[in-house]
């Protein structure tokens, strides 16, 4: 049988599919569930500045100052066993730790510089196996240059790193406007792995309403052709471990990042449409096309049409941009 095992963030794992960050591992069960179909790691869902922010403010308001609210304040629900969600987090670490074998990644998506160093300790203490840093931050101001956000997310880094000596990864967005420059510039200050890409979930306009709401869109295997590609380029430009997240749902997605260069593959969607199982037919299927193809390894496959080792380099960068311009051909019976 094919040897399915890889490296990621220094981490050795027994397969490249890895559940990233989502609603599953908050349960017990089903971070279970997981385990059982295979999951060779999983993400935890992520830990958001604003909701530490917003705990810390209540329980001062409540319990540090309680007597703004005079008499009211005795019949205010907010009591003494009040749980933040930063306890909640921890405990949720330490029981995932104690009952599973397989490494656990906690998820912290912050943007301010200030007080993440003891929270991020508190994370290595409860046991996470490493970090993954989620840069999820949409660029507004007109004021700020991407420079100086980029400057800002390896300080954030940097920060991080001086406080644990767990693995640090960082998952990003695409729109970075030089992203090989950043990945070095991640990689010179510490980050032992990258994650491409998170998703921005956009917001809608309902028509009847006239009012903005906010939807839940899944991937589909289709959004796996950025990160690929860049995975693809990235390859053979950085020493850190790569992730794939963003679209993957079958064994033909997955073969396809590992193609491209990716160490692991990050998987949610799939798992929120169809279950935990998936997981084993994907591995099955990954196993058999390996077998088939008379590869020994993940490692063997790894890369090998990465832009370095591919034997058209061009493919990944502009003269496939105007190949495909070029190749389009209109659907039957469309007549323009």
């Amino acid at each position: 049988m094919a040897d399915l095992s890889t490296t990621y963030v220094g981490l050795p794992l027994k397969n490249p599919l890895v559940p990233s960050s989502s609603p599953l591992s908050r349960d017990l069960d089903a971070a279970l569930h997981l385990e059982d179909a295979g999951a060779a790691a999983i993400v935890m869902h992520s830990l958001f500045e604003e909701d530490v922010r917003h705990d810390e403010q209540m329980i001062d308001r409540f319990l540090v100052h309680p007597e703004t609210f005079g008499e009211s304040a005795g019949h205010l629900s907010f009591g003494h066993e009040y749980q933040s969600r930063l306890d909640a987090y921890l405990e949720q670490i330490q029981r995932l730790k104690s009952r599973l074998a397989i490494p656990v990644v906690a998820s912290l998506n912050g943007s301010s510089l200030s007080g993440w160093v003891e929270l991020v300790k508190e994370m290595q203490v409860a046991g996470a196996d490493a970090l993954e840093l989620n840069a999820w931050y949409m660029p507004s101001d007109p004021k700020v240059s991407g420079e100086a956000i980029e400057d800002h997310h390896i300080s954030l880094l940097q920060e991080l790193k001086t406080a644990v000596t767990i693995p640090v990864g960082m998952k990003l967005s695409p729109f970075f406007s030089s992203l090989p420059h950043f990945v070095h510039q991640a990689e010179t200050a510490g980050a032992a792995g990258i994650s491409l890409f998170n998703r921005f979930f956009q917001p809608d306009i309902d028509l009847e309403t006239l009012s903005i709401v906010d939807r839940v869109q899944l991937s589909s295997s289709a959004d796996t052709l950025l990160a690929m590609r860049w995975i693809a380029i990235l390859r053979g430009s950085t020493g850190i471990s790569l992730a794939a997240t963003g679209g993957v749902h079958t064994a033909e997605d997955a073969l396809k990042m590992l193609l491209a260069g990716a160490d692991v593959v990050h998987i949610a969607s799939a798992l929120l449409k169809q279950g935990p199982q998936i997981l084993g037919e994907i591995l099955a299927d990954i196993t058999r096309w390996l077998e088939e193809r008379e590869y020994v390894s993940v490692a063997q496959l790894k890369g090998s049409l990465s832009q370095q080792n591919s034997p058209s380099p061009s493919a990944f960068a502009r003269a496939a941009y105007l190949h495909v311009l070029d190749s389009f051909t209109p659907p039957s019976g469309v007549r323009y």
